[in-house]
């Protein structure tokens, strides 16, 4: 829960579409940052930011932003410039999720190398947030197909970044064509000259926010990463906790329902967990703190605020399940282990797209965080048998087995079966439960590069044929989709299993994916809302687009046309993308 006193984001006044987004993500109190820029920006003032990557600017700016935002109007609003293509779509994805309560609203990504023609369709349509670097925002204003007579406000994002880019020059000549009127705040890790001078010639008395960042040596923790790219980041969490000694680990996630479900899953798999998160009574929270203390629990997922402030001198390991949104907080995270004197482990789970944090992460703790390899499935099979054979040892040691050396020889006698027969008989019996060789319970390799192949263990069961249906979803190959996202969107928001998850056919403006039949209602329509490369599931069953889609190829085909116009027989077409999910 938050300290008393403490700024917390209902106090920061946002929409109330907003802030319910703010309630249903989990975030619980805002950085300095973000408590700092929020009320200026809401009041309509500019501003001038100094914060380092990882302290939470795009929040800061997003939510004050989208809470003055007017929905119904179908002109760009919102102008984000941002120095690189990753960066502004990152933006543009977290701007759609703040925003999802917001009837009709669209964001809009820019960037070099992009399909200029479908960029031209979205601005056609209307939009209301453009995020962009400052070469295609050009482009598109030399064509005039992006007005700006409607903007109440740009954000400069990572302006040092933008003048090292050699980009500064395009950002004073696109804030040219901006209304007089509007709202401007820029945002920068430090603050030279040619920056302060953007600031001072187009910001207009900006209120100014400079936000320390706290760094930390963090001596006695050995910091490791792995690289996210499959879509099992829990197989992948089961096999570090099979492999490493582990005496109490502190597991961080992003939100308190997500402290729930890990701690759930983990449990099934025979780990002793528990949650931990502000919705819990202050005495629950204390129990399961003091199990965590005595041994009688080994693991607790947590959230950052209720995590906050403890203490425990077991804690070996700190997870960073989900990459913390801000550099302090994942100092304050590691900061749990390494506790009186002892070494203490950090590893950070880094999706590809949160690379740019791990960099701030590693600058914040002034550390090389080292990648690291998961266990492979010899390695846990070697473990499994190192542990069984101390509890072998341990035993002989410590307990008298003269009453059970008599009943083995009495079933020897009696059933004729040698000794080393009765021994792997009891080891069998003893360590069923959990084999020594986990070949049934381990995928032999845990999808990397291609998530949307081999992406279940080899002895599931697949969902049959007869039991699946063919939906479509609005997300195709020129929207930039591949099955992989599909597959991860279905099966981390409709919470279902890969496995249930059949055949993927890609087209220009759709896809088709095979899914069970018996899929609820409730499913369908949160499966509805779920954004994937910019656009809307908007799942429905399917009635005959592959039949239609394939006449309209097979007319393109025979008249050598494309969607562009007409282009040579020899040369390549564009046939539907099949995936068969083995």
């Amino acid at each position: 829960m938050p300290e008393e006193n403490e700024v917390t984001f209902k106090d920061l006044c946002l929409a109330p579409n907003v802030f319910k987004v703010i309630k249903e993500i989990g975030y619980e109190t805002p950085t300095p940052i973000q408590s700092q820029s929020i009320p200026p920006l809401l009041e309509g003032r500019d501003l001038l930011g100094q914060a380092q990557t990882g302290t939470g600017k795009t929040a800061a700016f997003s939510l004050p932003l989208l809470s003055r935002l007017d929905p119904k109007l179908k002109a760009p609003q919102i102008l984000v410039l941002t120095p690189t293509r990753e960066l502004a779509l990152q933006v543009a994805e977290a701007m759609q999720t703040y925003a999802r309560h917001l009837k009709g609203f669209q964001v809009l990504p820019v960037y070099g190398g992009q399909n200029m023609g479908q960029q031209l369709r979205q601005l056609q349509r209307g939009v209301q947030a453009v995020v962009g670097t400052p070469g295609r925002i050009q482009d598109h204003l030399r064509r005039k197909t992006l007005k700006l007579d409607k903007l109440s406000c740009v954000v400069i994002d990572e302006a040092d970044e933008m003048l090292k880019m050699g980009f500064i020059e395009e950002v004073e000549q696109i804030l040219s064509h901006a209304p007089e009127g509007r709202q401007t705040a820029l945002f920068s890790a430090t603050m030279p000259k040619e920056v302060l001078n953007v600031a001072r010639k187009h910001l207009q008395n900006p209120l100014e926010i400079r936000i320390k960042s706290k760094t930390s040596t963090v001596d006695k923790i050995s910091q490791r990463f792995w690289q996210v790219k499959g879509l099992h980041k829990l197989d992948a969490l089961t096999r570090i906790l099979e492999a490493e000694e582990i005496d109490g680990m502190l597991i961080f996630v992003r939100t308190k329902v997500a402290t729930v479900d890990l701690a759930e899953k983990l449990e099934a798999r025979g780990f002793s967990s528990a949650a931990l998160n502000g919705d819990m009574t202050q005495m629950l929270r204390e129990k399961t703190v003091e199990r965590l203390k005595d041994g009688s629990l080994d693991i607790v997922v947590a959230t950052d605020v209720a995590a906050r402030g403890l203490d425990v001198k077991r804690i070996s390991h700190v997870v960073n399940y989900d990459i913390p949104y801000d550099t302090e907080s994942y100092i304050h995270r590691i900061g749990r282990t390494g506790r009186a004197g002892r070494e203490g482990k950090a590893i950070l789970f880094v999706a590809p797209r949160e690379k740019r944090m791990l960099v701030a992460i590693e600058r914040a703790t002034r550390q090389p965080i080292k990648a690291m390899a998961l266990p492979s499935r010899k390695d846990i099979t070697n473990r499994r048998i190192n542990q069984f054979k101390e509890q072998i040892s341990a035993a002989m040691e410590s307990e008298d087995m003269e009453f059970f050396e008599e009943l083995i020889d009495e079933y020897q006698s009696e059933y004729d079966v040698g000794h080393r027969k009765i021994a792997a008989t009891l080891a069998y019996l003893l360590q069923k439960e959990r084999p020594l060789n986990p070949e049934d319970q381990l995928p032999e390799e845990i999808p990397v590069e291609r998530p949307e192949r081999n992406v279940r263990p080899r002895r599931e069961q697949k969902t049959s044929d007869e039991q699946m249906q063919t939906y479509r979803i609005e997300v195709g190959r020129k929207h930039g989709v591949e099955p992989g996202n599909i597959v991860g969107a279905i099966s981390n928001e409709g919470k279902l299993n890969s496995r249930d998850i059949g055949r993927i056919r890609l087209f220009d403006q759709f896809s088709l994916v095979d899914l069970p039949k018996d899929l609820s209602q409730d499913v369908l329509h949160k499966l509805k809302g779920v954004w994937v490369c910019n656009e809307q599931l908007q799942i429905s069953p399917d009635s005959g687009s592959q039949k239609s889609a394939a006449s309209d190829f097979s007319k393109r085909k025979r008249f050598g046309k494309t969607a562009g116009g007409f282009k040579k027989y020899g040369s390549r077409s564009k046939k539907p993308t099949t995936t068969r999910r083995k």
